[in-house]
């Protein structure tokens, strides 16, 4: 049978003049209790042992509970607070130290201390409650949290720690100088909460720690959304993102789980993995992010699957030693690059649909930068589709590229492997390689580009066989200056331009073609600009000549002739005059004029 008690500050009949002479009371009688506060202000400290419920008989924050110092309520039993106001400083407003507490429609403010310390194997249940300023603690102990709000906290709203499982459902954390939710070699859920301004992540899992979330919103904060870190585990599922400096962080080995979620509008990155973090992220979309959407760098490794990036600057970003693998990813509407792999790291892009972004792909790095795309679809951009450079790998199965500047790039000492790939209306070319670059493909096929199909200038070399290039404007296949290369079993088709213009270092074992095939020769170096001593002061120039050098009494000179001409912009020829030809002007000038120094 429960035993009812009343607290009155001003008296009646038998009621209690405060709730401590009531607790004395319910004690000696050790059994169930129940006590009914009259509103009022209670500047006392409650110790509760055994099975009693504490209820405010006013309306919420009539019964404040605030003593001087200390702690304000101290449980021990299976204890249940219904409609109080506690108010502490600098100490633990509300402390379980053994069995069960319960805290229904009550609000604790924490000045400077903690407002409720769930002690290890007790077991604390929060329903409709409010949490102000200080931080609530659970420490290996268990719990539930419902319908509840945390304001303000100086540190953690809520940390989860040492082992502790604690579940929480839609509960508002807003405005905590740290982090809203901090999960600790702990286990916790969180289903339908909403965080908001706080100055750190949002939602912290660290240590080994097991975080699940489902069907949360977070906005407004200084940091990541939600961070991953230190081996943390977890599952991370309906996940709406707004305004938030990262949307989701992985790094130091952790791995979650993260699906069918939107991170909108994130002032740097959506997705961002890094120091050897990964992540499972399906079905997501990354929209409008302010640098990177996806960003793996520092050794991270994502596996993303099914995600959608749209809006924003850079789509997908590998770099300084990471990896990523990508499939079936839609990246649309950039500022800047779809995709790009820098510094040593590796990427594979699989079944990916890039469309409306200034460029495609972007390789760049040592000869360990490397990435391998398959199945994927480049349309509508304004430079290059793939560009590679420095001494990165790329290969490319099944590309397609169309409606941009140019197809396929490689340049410096980069290697370009194409296999079964298309590249059509392209405003410059299909596919170019210069510097030193190495380009070998098979089956390429390049339709509609307005200048060349195929083109290698400088010292590049490109091998390639069984590959079509039809109806390019300028040329089918153009090797200009040093670049080199073969062709096999080629064809060249169409009605416009040259078939293959080359430079004789090509070797053009099959090529099948309609259109002219034209050898460059290359053009003879200018003749010498004839000097004439006729007079007493210097020479006579027949012809404008620029940067000439002129000297008396040499056994050698060199002379820098700089020529216009309409075929072309710029001629330049540095031929050395023999000994014998300066000794024969120099002997005539002295001749006639005398020595001259």
């Amino acid at each position: 049978m429960v035993r009812r008690y009343v607290v009155a500050p001003h008296g009646g009949r038998r009621a209690h003049p405060d709730i401590s002479s009531a607790l004395r009371a319910a004690a000696e009688r050790h059994g169930p209790a129940l006590i009914e506060i009259a509103p009022g202000h209670y500047e006392e400290s409650l110790t509760v042992r055994g099975e009693v419920e504490l209820t405010g008989m006013g309306g919420p924050g009539s019964v404040l509970v605030s003593p001087p110092q200390g702690t304000v309520l101290d449980a021990f039993g299976t204890v249940r607070v219904r409609g109080l106001l506690l108010v502490g400083r600098e100490a633990d407003v509300v402390e379980c130290l053994g069995g069960t507490l319960a805290l229904e429609h009550t609000e604790v403010r924490a000045h400077g201390g903690v407002c409720v310390h769930a002690r290890r194997g007790t077991r604390v249940a929060l329903t409709d409650s409010v949490f102000r300023y200080g931080r609530t603690l659970f420490a290996g102990a268990a719990g539930t949290i419902e319908r509840c709000g945390f304001h303000d906290a100086a540190d953690n709203a809520l940390a989860v720690i040492e082992g502790a499982r604690v579940s929480v459902r839609d509960s508002r954390f807003e405005g905590s100088r740290i982090h809203g939710v901090r999960v600790s070699d702990a286990w916790t859920e969180l289903v339908g909460c909403a965080l908001t301004g706080t100055e750190k992540a949002a939602v912290m899992a660290d240590t080994r720690a097991e975080l699940t979330m489902t069907g949360c919103r977070v906005d407004s904060v200084h940091a990541e959304a939600v961070m991953f870190i230190e081996q943390s585990r977890g599952l991370v599922r309906d996940l709406r993102v707004s305004d938030a400096e990262h949307g989701i962080g992985v790094a130091s080995g952790a791995d979650p789980v993260v699906r069918d979620c939107v991170f909108a509008d994130c002032r740097d990155t959506g997705i961002n993995v890094q120091t050897t973090g990964r992540g499972t992220f399906e079905s997501c979309e990354v929209l409008n992010a302010g640098s990177v959407s996806v960003f793996s760098t520092n050794g991270g490794a994502p596996r993303v699957n099914g995600c959608r990036v749209a809006g924003g600057n850079v789509g997908v970003a590998v770099v300084d030693k990471a990896r990523g693998h990508f499939t079936d990813v839609v990246v649309e509407d950039l500022a800047g690059a779809a995709l790009r792999v820098f510094d040593e790291s590796r990427a594979v892009f699989e079944r990916t649909r890039v469309e409306r972004c200034p460029a495609g792909l972007e390789v760049r790095g040592n000869g360990a930068t490397t990435a391998q795309l398959t199945d994927v679809r480049i349309a509508g951009f304004d430079m290059a589709a793939v560009a590679v450079t420095g001494e990165a790998r790329v290969t490319l199965t099944r590309v397609s590229a169309e409606r941009g500047l140019l197809g396929f790039g490689v340049g410096e000492e980069a290697f370009l492997q194409i296999q079964d790939c298309e590249v059509s209306a392209t405003r410059a070319g299909g596919a170019v390689a210069f510097g030193r670059a190495r380009l070998v493909a098979r089956n390429l096929t390049v339709t509609g580009s307005e200048a060349f199909g195929l083109c290698g200038t400088e010292s590049a070399y490109v091998d390639v066989a069984d590959s079509l290039f039809d109806d390019c404007a300028a040329s089918g296949v153009t090797f200009d200056e040093s670049g080199g290369g073969r062709l096999v079993n080629c064809s060249v088709t169409g009605t416009r331009g040259v078939g293959v213009q080359h430079n004789g270092r090509v070797d053009l074992v099959s090529v099948h073609t309609s259109r002219p095939v034209v050898e460059r020769v290359p053009e003879p170096a200018p003749a010498p600009v004839q000097v004439v001593n006729n007079h007493y002061h210097g020479p006579v120039f027949n012809a404008a000549v620029h940067g000439v050098h002129l000297a008396w009494n040499n056994d050698r000179i060199t002379q820098e002739i700089i020529r216009q001409d309409a075929s072309q912009a710029t001629a330049q020829a540095t031929p050395r005059a023999t000994p014998q030809v300066v000794q024969q002007v120099i002997q005539e000038h002295d001749d006639q004029n005398g020595a001259t120094p």
